[in-house]
């Protein structure tokens, strides 16, 4: 085996490592590679494969690629303990062959919902019916075992890579790379132009493997975390708003709204839901400025619950995850706009202002103009009636820098 990482050539195989949850951002890596492997002229494409399942559209956008692919793609499990679960199942029979390291199995293929509980009976029906049927028709394609990916799917049946050999699951165990390649040699495929005979003999291979780009959304793609960054870039918003200065809470919101858009790009975003979230937003600084009596902010809440269930379509944020989001998230909005509008309603304690209503000292006669000491300062200051000094009056309002005030009765 010879080791390339540099483009393809007419000698070599792509080796992408598809490995952990299937999801928006593993699908788009697959997916690319298999487009670049078109390009750079490779005689095939090795999948390696080691998935507990994953996202049912992520996992559907990866097998129409395989199966529209121009070129043989194989499916390994791989290495040794690696598993081809639920979502998995799928890419695995999809492959136009199929192979599996020893110790490692494949089933379990059962649809459940994002939080991996069990779907309503009505709707799992639809689902179910609907996945075999996808399934079946993929398997009889490829000339798989039909009946077993029904099972897998119906009754969530696991089996080992010999009796996947056996049930005519996959194709071949290979012990490696090595090995994978030396039994594909001479191996015929079908593909649409025809049938190929492949010649796998003294092949380089070449490895795709994901830039920065494809790692953060590997990890940020998940329904639940972009959720969780838009909630909190949302909450550091809002506060810098509330509160114009803080400047860290402003940061961080703007750093996490950025990922959250950034994954939104690869999630199938119900708009309808983001508008509402942000309406729950407007709602909460309307609160600051409008006495409504807590009516803004029961607004607020409706609003960011409906936009939370309708964020993503096909997909849900985990209930168990949604829930106290929401509830912290909301109440932090509450609290800070009724911080914000009391701050807001609050008499004036520095200035000009803040002396309205404060009692002072006559220093020097006020008949009708005097000096007075109010707030540990001297001020000047007019009355309409003679305050003799050491008597106490009231400042009532002011005239540029000069307080006009009255004798305290």
């Amino acid at each position: 085996m010879v080791i390339h990482n540099v483009e393809g050539e007419q000698n070599s195989a792509m080796v992408i490592e598809l490995e952990g949850v299937i999801n928006p951002g593993t699908a788009q890596f697959v997916t690319r590679g298999l487009k670049k492997a078109e390009t750079g002229n490779h005689r095939l494409v090795i999948i390696r494969l080691d998935t507990p399942g994953g996202l049912d559209s992520s996992m559907r956008n990866i097998v129409k690629s395989i199966l529209n692919a121009s070129m043989p793609i194989v499916v390994y499990v791989a290495p040794r303990g690696a598993r081809a679960a639920s979502a998995g199942v799928m890419i695995t029979i999809a492959a136009h062959v199929a192979a599996m390291a020893p110790q490692t199995n494949i089933g379990a293929a059962h649809p459940v919902s994002a939080d991996g509980k069990e779907i309503s009976k009505t709707m799992s029906e639809k689902v179910v019916n609907d996945m075999v049927a996808y399934a079946r028709s993929i398997a009889k394609e490829r000339g798989r075992n039909e009946d077993w990916v029904e099972k897998a799917i119906r009754e969530s049946v696991s089996i080992t890579v010999d009796v996947a050999v056996k049930n005519k699951v996959v194709d071949l165990v290979a012990r490696d790379i090595d090995d994978l390649l030396s039994l594909l040699d001479g191996r015929e495929v079908v593909l649409d132009k025809g049938k190929l005979k492949l010649g796998t003999k003294g092949v380089k291979l070449v490895f795709f493997t994901p830039g920065w780009r494809d790692r953060v959304l590997r990890t940020i793609s998940n329904p639940n975390i972009a959720y969780i960054l838009m909630m909190i870039g949302l909450a550091g918003l809002y506060f810098e708003l509330a509160h114009p200065g803080a400047i860290l809470p402003g940061v961080i919101g703007a750093m996490s709204l950025i990922l959250a858009f950034f994954a939104f790009q690869t999630l199938p975003v119900n708009y309808a839901g983001l508008l509402l979230i942000a309406l729950a937003i407007i709602f909460f600084i309307a609160e600051i400025k409008v006495s409504s009596y807590g009516l803004l902010s029961l607004a607020g809440l409706i609003s960011l619950t409906l936009g939370s269930v309708m964020l993503f379509e096909n997909i849900r944020v985990s209930l168990k995850l949604m829930m106290p989001t929401i509830v912290l998230i909301g109440g932090f909005f509450v609290a800070i706009a009724f911080l914000a509008f009391r701050a807001y309603r609050r008499k004036p304690t520095s200035g000009m202002e803040g002396l309205i209503g404060e009692i002072g000292i006559v220093e020097e006669r006020v008949d009708p103009v005097g000096l007075i000491f109010a707030h540990g300062e001297y001020w000047k200051a007019t009355s309409g009636e003679v305050a003799e000094q050491g008597e106490k009056v009231r400042i009532i309002g002011s005239r540029g820098l000069e307080l006009i005030v009255q004798k305290e009765k």
